[in-house]
């Protein structure tokens, strides 16, 4: 009796390796409540607890834990969106007494070499990390069992910083409201994938978080949480080279010799290989394919498909078949499962940016997952672009047909580029004065007058690419031998062929001093597209009307309409301003055939500087007067919003304000200090180069020294004037720049100071002509304590704000 029992004691133990916690006493199934997932990490879910029991057999496997937002806030700002991934990091267990420790060693410091002793020297010296502790609840057979529901259910993904940082309030996690939610949580062969909703309390101190939560004091997302199984040692890393258009993954190896670099740069890309290596054409062994969020509407859904594949032409030219594709989300399938790349379709209460990330092995840069998240109202803002350059709405009619195509040509751009940067390519900001080679530059749309009519057929780029191919081609072509040499051909043939290739550092930078890298610009001639798109944005403004909006719409909505239109020139505007002082130059290296450095032509500085200074000019930017009726105090329900002209005149619209902000934007690029002390550096080196002195006397001949007959524009040229006397005072006041750059621009103002005095100005003009001088002797006197006033904040621009 006593060994049948043991048989039986036995045969339960066998059934499954954690009896005391999960079976019934008769040993025979599992305790009601409980479910077991067998995966990659066994775990069981204690339903009557909400809990989760991890099972963990091999203590010194080292796996990637991802964590990520699989439900987010709904706020740009906050920057907590839905589809939102955390950080990819190697990690693994190790026992500790009674405990289970969770490391994540440090992939920064490594010495590769068969010396087990250097390696070891090297671990020791550099600190890991700790990332939990589980107390051990049953072992078996050198496995073990352990509650997880602490680690899942916290704050992985940092959602309370995230809104301190923002100045939303301070918010904790509220444990007694936040739980597994076991419908996303699924176990497969090489993944685990477990989401937690998690509900953060706290009092609300930002507009941002009150606007998108039912109740601002309580925050409610949902976290996720995936192991996944390392890829096998078959990848080979790929070197990094500035010039090849991706990002560098990079760590220290303390085993490379005194003579060679100990920083090792390598690029991020999926893994890629021909089933036929020799064949000049195959199909890969494991295609790269990214799914579409099954959420996306028509007829955005075929146009992101559409223009995701446009990667596939690139893949092509460097001998696969089919390599990459782009499909539907199969139906029930997670857009975080760690298996899927994913173009998600994300939804916020305002416009804002879209972006590509990735989860890659952090030992080798291996792309595992890209995941691209889409904002849904960027859409929006091309249309309304289109609706404000063309008037479609006359007699009634709905002819917004030419908008809508507009929208989404831009939607197939934003595909492709927000896809290349998941598949290891940088923003490439040079493309655009070199025939828009690359999607990964940021578009603005072309347009051109036909007929005195604007023509939007070219406003988007309808393929990849050259630049884009040759990246395919850097990252992910094969070659049987010569890798390295064959890398630099492909690079040195690009750059023999004239492209151009600068990023974000070159481009974002007010001061920055790049000719080429700028954002939403257009044209090889920088200054050539700004008189174009001058001459689009006037020819829009005359036609502009009541035919912007249609019929029954309030004329709040065409205030709003007028908003890109009379602010088209922005970014134009900024490139434009890049040459002056501007620099020629590239990534590039010794033995390569670019240009290192040079400094842009003085003449060509010279028509860039006229071009600049016609966007301060009162007849360029001056709302006509018979558009000022068209405006009225804003109706109830259509209140104004960041994306609105902001006004001093109370509920009246303000077209001073509008002047004022334009021009403050024009005067803040190019009286910049760092543009300023290279024109000083630039001018000591070669005479024939555009000097501050020439630009400031330029500037004055422009606004200080022009008058108008019209009361209106005279009025206009004052609200000029005095941001052009504020920027100078700032530049004067500045102590981080040239010293020669302070000395200038005071002899500057005692200059215009004169001009100001011997005027023949009369009635209000002479005393605004008084006054401006004494702001001259008041700064004068004493410029420190000078504070300048700011226009009316510019509404946000492509996509979001300026930058």
């Amino acid at each position: 009796m006593k060994k049948l029992l043991l048989i039986l004691f036995l045969i339960a133990v066998s059934f499954d390796g954690f009896s005391q916690f999960f079976l019934e006493k008769s040993g025979k199934k599992l305790q009601k409540g409980i479910t077991k997932y067998e995966s990659y990490f066994t775990f069981y879910y204690d339903a009557t607890k909400d809990k989760i029991f991890l099972q963990i057999d091999d203590v010194n496997k080292e796996f990637l834990y991802v964590r990520s937002l699989s439900e987010g806030i709904g706020s740009n700002d906050i920057g907590l969106d839905r589809g939102q991934l955390g950080g990819g990091v190697v990690v693994h267990f190790k026992k500790a007494g009674n405990k289970l420790l969770l490391i994540q060693p440090n992939q920064n410091f490594r010495a590769i070499t068969n010396n087990k002793e250097e390696k070891q020297s090297v671990k020791e010296a550099f600190a890991k990390s700790v990332l939990h502790g589980f107390v051990i609840k049953e072992t078996k057979k050198g496995s073990y069992l352990i509650d997880a529901t602490s680690f899942f259910i916290r704050d992985a993904h940092g959602v309370s910083r995230s809104l301190a940082r923002n100045k939303q309030g301070n918010y904790s996690l509220d444990k007694s409201k936040s739980a597994f939610n076991i419908e996303r949580t699924k176990a497969f062969p090489k993944n685990v994938e477990i989401d937690v909703l998690l509900t953060f309390k706290g009092s609300p101190k930002g507009y941002n978080i009150r606007s998108v939560t039912p109740d601002g004091s309580l925050v409610t997302v949902h976290q996720h949480h995936s192991f996944v199984e390392l890829p096998d040692n078959n990848y080979k890393p790929r070197k990094f080279d500035p010039r090849s258009g991706g990002y560098p993954m990079s760590y220290l190896d303390y085993a490379t010799p005194v003579n060679q670099p100990i920083k090792k740069r390598f690029i991020y890309r999926h893994r890629l290989e021909k089933k036929n290596p020799k064949a000049k054409n195959s199909e890969a062994k494991e295609p790269i394919i990214y799914y579409l969020d099954r959420g996306t509407p028509e007829p955005v859904r075929s146009a992101l498909l559409e223009g995701g594949r446009w990667w596939n032409q690139a893949f092509e030219a460097i001998g696969y078949k089919d390599a990459f594709q782009m499909k539907m989300l199969p139906e029930g399938a997670d857009p975080l499962d760690i298996r899927y790349n994913m173009v998600q379709w994300v939804h916020r209460s305002t416009r804002g940016w879209s972006y590509g990330g990735s989860i890659s092995d952090p030992r080798t840069g291996e792309i595992i997952k890209g995941h691209v998240s889409l904002g849904s109202l960027r859409i929006r803002q091309d249309f309304l672009i289109a609706q404000a350059l063309q008037a479609p709405y006359k007699n009634n009619t709905v002819n917004d047909e030419f908008a809508l195509q507009m929208a989404i040509a831009r939607i197939r751009q934003l595909s492709a580029h927000e896809i290349g940067h998941t598949l290891g390519f940088a923003h490439n900001f040079a493309a655009s004065t070199n025939g828009r080679a690359s999607v990964m530059d940021y578009p603005h749309p072309k347009f051109s007058l036909k007929n005195n009519k604007i023509d939007f057929s070219n406003a988007y780029d309808t393929k990849i690419g050259v630049w884009d191919k040759v990246t395919v081609a850097y990252f992910y072509q094969d070659f049987l031998k010569d890798e390295e040499i064959e890398l630099n051909k492909i690079l040195d043939n690009a750059f023999a062929n004239g492209l151009k290739y600068l990023s974000d550092a070159d481009a974002r930078s007010q001061g920055s001093a790049s000719i080429s890298a700028h954002l939403w610009d257009n044209g090889a001639n920088i200054y050539d597209e700004l008189y174009n798109i001058l001459k689009i944005r006037k020819t829009a403004i005359t036609n502009f009307s009541e035919d912007n909006i249609k019929t029954g719409q309030p004329y709040s909505v065409l205030e709003d309409v007028f908003v890109p239109l009379y602010f088209l020139h922005r970014f134009q505007t900024e490139a434009t301003v890049k040459l002056i002082g501007g620099l020629e130059y590239n990534y590039a290296v010794k033995g390569g055939n670019q240009t290192v450095v040079k400094r842009l032509d003085g003449s060509i500085e010279r028509i860039a500087l006229q071009a600049v200074l016609q966007t301060i000019a009162v007849n360029e930017i001056a709302i006509p007067k018979d558009k000022l009726n068209l405006f009225p105090p804003r109706a109830i329900g259509y209140g104004r919003s960041r994306e609105s002209f902001k006004s001093d005149l109370g509920v009246e619209f303000d077209p001073f304000g509008a002047v004022e902000t334009s021009s403050e934007m024009t005067l803040n690029l190019l009286l910049n200090p760092q543009r300023v002390s290279r024109l000083i550096s630039h001018k000591s080196l070669n005479k024939r180069q555009l000097g501050l002195v020439e630009l400031i006397d330029e500037l004055v001949v422009k606004s200080i020294k022009k008058t108008h007959k019209d009361a209106y524009y005279q009025e206009l040229q004052n609200v000029i004037n005095t941001k052009v006397l504020e920027q100078l005072f700032y530049l004067g006041a500045y102590k981080n720049q040239y010293k020669q750059v302070n000395a200038i621009v005071f002899y500057k103002l005692e200059e215009i100071k004169s001009i100001l005095k011997n005027k023949k100005s009369t009635g209000i003009q002479k005393i605004y002509d008084i006054a401006m001088v004494k702001m001259i002797d008041d700064f004068i006197k004493k410029p420190s304590s000078f504070k300048k006033s700011k226009a009316p904040q510019i509404p946000d621009g492509s996509p979001i704000g300026s930058h």
